[in-house]
């Protein structure tokens, strides 16, 4: 926990869990955390990262956990209907989110709600593991925008790199050993004070959610030492679906190949 934050007072589960993973995580990974200052130690706030793998809730709750604001995070409703998980996933206050349905308003809600009772609420912005075939962030879906532009609340960019050499995007074989540096790199607030008195409409929608997208993107190309494409991948102009894995295998990933520095092992 950083100094000065408040006690936490976490559900039960949630303190089960981290009891249960973080000992396991500090053994199997090795950790380049940057940017700790940049997360706010008290006030509700939208945290946001690039998404890179399925291992990536689990390296982005402990950077969290580990920064003194344990993240409350918006996850598909698919996960909460798997015996135990979603019930553990429910009792540690975490929110399902039902994508394409009537009830999306009901996370929606539930997120807003989170923010203004002061929770961090974790949103990976992207909907779901990149389609960009070198793992950089692909256009970002709406929602971590429109929750802080309601709330007026921070809007925290981090980038991260590293889950993807644990688990290969839609690789449901980990590779743990040797030891893997976990990236994470948190920047200052995104602002967005000059979209605050317009109305919350597709077009400052997409303004704010851009520069979420582009704050991250930089973030990124420092941990990384690359520079980004040069246009940022949209699947809908590649014809790519945005649910699911797009290639029914698990190609993407070629960045895994040539991942720049592997950062210092904390």
């Amino acid at each position: 926990m950083t100094a000065g934050a408040p006690k936490r007072r976490l559900p039960w589960a949630y303190r089960l869990v981290a009891l249960l993973l973080r000992p396991l995580l500090m053994r199997v990974t090795k950790r380049d955390w940057r940017g700790l200052e940049n997360i706010p130690a008290e006030g509700g706030f939208v945290v946001s990262t690039n998404h890179i793998s399925y291992a990536d809730p689990l390296v982005f709750a402990h950077f969290m956990f580990d920064s003194g604001r344990e993240a409350y995070f918006l996850g598909k409703d698919s996960l909460f209907a798997i015996p135990f998980v979603g019930w553990l996933l429910k009792k540690c206050g975490q929110i399902p989110v039902y994508r394409n349905s009537a009830a999306a308003t009901d996370s929606y809600r539930a997120a807003v709600e989170g923010v203004r009772a002061g929770k961090a609420l974790g949103i990976f912005p992207e909907g779901t593991i990149t389609r960009d075939p070198d793992l950089w962030p692909m256009r970002g879906k709406t929602g971590a925008a429109r929750v802080a532009l309601e709330t007026r609340c921070p809007l925290i960019p981090v980038a991260q790199w590293g889950a993807q050499d644990i688990l290969s995007p839609y690789g449901h074989k980990p590779s743990l050993f040797p030891r893997k540096t976990m990236m994470m790199y948190a920047g200052p607030p995104v602002d967005l004070s000059d979209l605050y008195d317009r109305p919350i409409d597709t077009k400052v929608l997409r303004e704010a959610t851009d520069r979420l997208m582009d704050r991250i993107t930089g973030l990124l190309e420092v941990l990384r030492d690359e520079k980004r494409p040069t246009e940022r991948f949209d699947p809908r102009s590649h014809g790519v679906p945005e649910i699911g894995d797009p290639l029914g295998h698990h190609e993407i990933g070629r960045a895994k190949r040539h991942r720049g520095r592997d950062g210092s092992p904390s």
